[in-house]
């Protein structure tokens, strides 16, 4: 057997374990997923429903400032 032949087998049983492996994983494939995952991911969503509404909060702050600010402004120029 000469190198490039024992190079392709390598590369061919690294190849269909890394296959089998994804396949056969707990958090690869569409198999169920551990209850530690399971909890981390509802805790990350609670966490990103919190922030989305902070996020609407402070764009409503923001815009309720450049209108006053906008209003200040007119009421300048009206003087």
């Amino acid at each position: 057997m000469n190198p490039f032949e024992m190079v392709a087998i390598i590369v061919v049983a690294v190849m269909i374990a890394s296959v089998l492996r994804a396949k056969y994983s707990r958090r690869g494939g569409c198999g169920e997923t551990a209850p530690e995952v399971q909890h981390e991911n509802a805790r990350l969503q609670d966490e990103v429903r919190e922030l989305k509404e902070r996020i609407k909060v402070l764009e409503r702050i923001t815009v309720e400032k450049e209108n006053s600010l906008a209003r200040q402004i007119e009421e300048l120029r009206d003087r």
